[in-house]
């Protein structure tokens, strides 16, 4: 009976053995749990390479110059307009023809005082001629004489001042004819089909040589940054970008905005149309700069953070920097960064500072 009860207080000791053991082992593995490293990583280091300085601004595109066209006389009615908005001229094509039947007929009233004039003159000049031949004799008295040389000298004045009629009348015939002023296509068209005209009312406005131009914004800081020859490379939505050339650099700012526009010409093939509003890159030129691969930095709380793993250790140090430009999926950090500091080159969104990682592949 002894012997029974001192097996059975074996097996109960063995048992509460076995479950202290176990509880020492479910501690132990916690603990290892803990220490587990939080992520795999692979290491980056920062380098330098030459990268274009760009200037991002925006800008409407406008006409290069606008040509007005407009009538040079009045109370004529338009009876032709062979062009409409869009039409691309050529310098003297007919935009539209006013009614001419009354220019006509005064043109050709001129012309009968012209002839008119001519046989005055002819007279004029018979006369005086007559009475310069029988000089000397005493047939004609002095006044009669100096009578017949004005008479010829007015009817001069006369003819001239006929001709002269003749000549207007000729130019308001050839002003009936409303033509381009330059080459271009036609931006706007007031002109109505049988509508009256006044002189100096604008017709038809046209986009002289079919040049466009961005007039890019700059601020007062940006401006000096910029001169005449430099391209910029401009894009819209749905549309391929082109490659602009600045012209010219405006010399004053605008003194309420405190911006300044700088002219650039577009290519003449442009899909871009005036009125249109878009966004492009200037550039400055080159320079160095220190980049790292976009992945290594992380956004939080609208600041930019890169993950450090020191030398000699396997916890991570989160590092405020400052960024700047950006290329092929490359930063370049501006400051913040030491120079052979070893960078989490992806993941950092899932680490917090002080977490353990494993570096996995080469190190830099």
């Amino acid at each position: 009976m002894k012997k029974q009860l001192a097996s059975r207080l074996l097996v109960i000791t063995g048992w509460l053995m076995a479950g202290a053991t176990g509880e020492l082992h479910a501690e132990s593995g916690a603990a290892n749990g803990a220490e587990r490293a939080a992520l795999t990583v692979t290491l980056t280091q920062s380098r330098q390479a030459v990268w274009p300085q760009t200037l991002m601004v925006s800008g409407a595109i406008h006409a290069w110059q606008e040509a007005v066209v407009s009538a040079e006389v009045g109370g004529l009615a338009i009876v032709s307009l062979p062009v409409d908005v869009g039409t691309p001229v050529k310098r003297g094509e007919e935009l539209a023809r006013l009614s001419d039947e009354s220019v006509k007929a005064t043109l050709a009233q001129q012309k009968a005082m012209v002839a008119r004039a001519k046989a005055a003159l002819s007279l004029a000049r018979s006369n005086a001629n007559r009475v310069k031949s029988v000089d000397g004799i005493g047939a004609y008295s002095e006044q009669q004489i100096t009578q017949h040389r004005i008479a010829e000298e007015s009817a001069e004045a006369e003819l001239a001042a006929a001709k002269a009629g003749l000549e207007h009348e000729e130019i308001r015939l050839r002003q009936t004819r409303i033509l381009a002023a330059d080459d271009g296509v036609i931006s706007a068209r007031n002109a109505t089909l049988g509508a009256v005209v006044q002189p100096g009312v604008e017709l038809f406005r046209l986009v002289r040589q079919g040049r466009l131009e961005w007039r890019a914004e700059v601020t007062d800081r940006q401006i000096s940054q910029i001169q005449a020859g430099q391209k910029a490379r401009l894009e819209l939505p749905g549309l391929a970008p082109i490659e602009a050339r600045a012209r010219q650099v405006a010399p004053t700012l605008n003194p309420e905005s405190r911006k300044g526009i700088v002219y650039f010409d577009l290519p003449e093939d442009t899909p871009f149309k005036p009125g249109m509003f878009a966004q492009g890159e200037i550039q400055l030129g080159e320079q160095t700069a220190r980049i790292l691969p976009q992945s290594a930095v992380v956004f939080h709380d609208g600041f930019t953070y890169l993950f450090e793993l020191p030398e000699n250790s396997d916890r991570v140090t989160r590092r405020k920097v400052t960024t700047g430009r950006r290329l092929d999926n490359q930063v370049e950090i501006l400051s913040g960064l030491g120079d052979n500091a070893r960078i989490i080159a992806n993941g950092g969104a899932f680490l917090k500072d002080g977490d353990r990682v494993k570096v996995s592949g080469a190190q830099p």
